[in-house]
C-alpha cells in the first residue's frame, strides 16, 4: 500500500462513510481468560459512541508506512498455504459471522499477547465500493468491492472513582471505579489495499511501540518472516557506520549524512509521491562517498549493511535517522541543535584536548537568564 491508498481507507472510519455493521470481539483478563464477548451493532450507538469506536479501530492504521505500519507478505515459505492464512480468509469471507473462526482467532491472539491487566480484542468488517475517475476527473460509480477487516488489541484501563463534571447540567457527580478502552498496542488490516484492490497475500500490521514489533503475535497469527523494528533498524545502522568507518566516522560525516537524508525527505515530500521513500545500500554508500569517505571503508559499510539488513534491503529514512533533531551527547553534557543550523557547531582538538565548539551571537541564556560572553 502507498500513502494515498492508506489515506483512502482511513477516511472510511467515519460514521457516514463506512459499511461496518458491528464491532465484534471479547474482553480478556490478565490470566488470559475471556471474561466477556461483544457484538456491538453500530446502529444502536450514538453518534459520539460510533465516532469513538471507529477512532479506536482507525488507530490500527495510524503512523507511517515502514515505521508503525509494516507490510507483511505471505509466501509459500511463510504462511501462505498454512492454517493461519486460511483463518484470516475465513474471517474475511464470512464477514466475521463464522463463530468457529472467531473463537479460533481469539485463542490465537490470547496465546500470543502479554499485556498487563485486561485487554480487548476488537474486529470490524467493512465493504468498500471502490470508486473510479473518468478521464475528465469526475467520479464514476463503483465497479469493484473491497471487503476487508481491521483488528485492534487494546488495553482496558481502570478509571478511578471520583467526582466528574457533567457538561449538560453543569454539576459534579460521583461515579464508581470503571474502565476505559485505551488505544491499541497492536492491530492489522487484512487484506491490503494495493493498487486500490484486494491483495490477499499481504497484511498491514500495526505496532504502537516502535521498539517492539511483538514478534510472538506476528508469528502466531501470520507465520510470516518477522520484520525488524524501527529501533533495531536505527541501532543496526549506527553499528554499520561505527564498525566500518572507524576513525572516519566523525562529526562532519554524520552531519553530512543527516543533511543529505533530510534533503531527500524534503524533496520526496514536495514531489507528492505517494510511494514511501526508501534508502538502499547503494544510495547510502553514495552519501558516504560524497562526504569524502574512502572507497575501502564504503565497501566495508556495504558488506556490513547486507549482513545487518539482508541483500537488496530497503530501509525507511526516518527509521535510521531522526532528521527533526540534532543532538550531541557526552556522559555529562547534552547539546540540542536546530537541525537547520548545524553549521554553528564544529569539533576541534586544542592542545591535545577534544572540544565541541558552538558559535554564539546574541541571545545566549543559562537557565532562562540572558548572559554575556566575556
Amino acid at each position: 500500500m502507498n500513502e494515498k491508498e492508506l489515506r483512502e481507507i482511513r477516511r472510511r472510519f467515519r460514521p457516514d462513510k463506512n459499511n461496518i455493521l458491528s464491532i465484534k470481539g471479547c474482553i480478556v483478563n490478565g490470566e488470559g481468560t475471556i471474561i466477556a464477548r461483544l457484538n456491538q451493532p453500530m446502529a444502536t450507538c450514538s453518534v459520539e459512541e460510533s465516532e469513538k469506536l471507529l477512532a479506536i479501530m482507525k488507530k490500527s492504521l495510524s503512523g507511517g508506512l515502514g515505521t508503525n505500519l509494516l507490510d507483511l507478505e505471505f509466501t509459500a515459505q511463510h504462511g501462505l498455504d498454512g492454517d493461519k492464512h486460511q483463518l484470516l480468509m475465513a474471517l474475511r469471507n464470512s464477514a466475521l459471522k463464522d463463530e468457529g473462526a472467531l473463537e479460533a482467532f481469539y485463542q490465537r491472539v490470547i496465546s500470543s499477547v502479554h499485556l498487563d491487566g485486561n485487554y480487548a480484542i476488537l474486529l470490524a468488517f467493512d465493504q468498500y465500493d471502490v470508486f473510479s475517475y473518468t478521464a475528465d476527473g469526475q467520479k464514476e460509480d463503483s465497479t469493484t468491492v473491497f471487503p476487508y477487516m481491521v483488528c485492534a488489541v487494546c488495553p482496558v484501563k481502570p478509571l478511578n472513582a471520583g467526582l466528574y463534571f457533567r457538561d449538560y447540567d453543569s454539576t459534579f457527580r460521583s461515579i464508581d471505579q470503571n474502565t476505559v478502552l485505551a488505544p491499541p498496542e497492536m492491530g492489522f488490516m487484512f487484506p491490503t489495499f494495493d493498487d486500490r484492490a484486494a491483495n490477499i497475500y499481504n497484511v498491514l500490521y500495526y505496532t504502537r511501540d516502535l521498539t517492539d514489533v511483538h514478534g510472538e503475535f506476528i508469528d502466531t497469527l501470520f507465520g510470516v518472516e518477522l520484520p525488524m523494528s524501527s529501533a533495531d533498524q536505527k541501532e543496526n545502522f549506527d553499528h554499520c557506520l561505527k564498525e566500518t568507518l572507524d576513525e572516519a566516522c566523525d562529526f562532519q560525516v554524520i552531519r553530512s549524512v543527516h543533511g543529505q537524508i533530510a534533503e531527500l525527505m524534503e524533496e520526496h515530500k514536495a514531489s507528492k509521491n505517494d510511494q514511501p521513500l526508501r534508502l538502499t545500500k547503494n544510495s547510502l554508500s553514495s552519501m558516504l562517498e560524497y562526504c569524502g569517505v574512502d572507497g575501502e571503508r564504503v565497501s566495508r559499510f556495504g558488506d556490513r549493511f547486507d549482513e545487518q539488513f539482508g541483500k537488496n534491503a530497503e530501509v525507511t529514512p526516518k527509521n535510521i535517522m531522526d532528521v527533526k533533531k540534532f543532538n550531541l551527547e557526552t556522559p555529562d553534557v547534552t547539546i540540542k541543535v536546530n537541525p537547520d543550523r548545524t553549521d554553528l557547531v564544529s569539533t576541534q582538538v586544542i592542545n591535545g584536548v577534544k572540544y565541541i565548539l558552538i558559535r554564539a551571537a546574541e541571545g545566549v541564556e543559562v537557565n532562562g537568564v540572558n548572559i554575556t560572553i566575556q
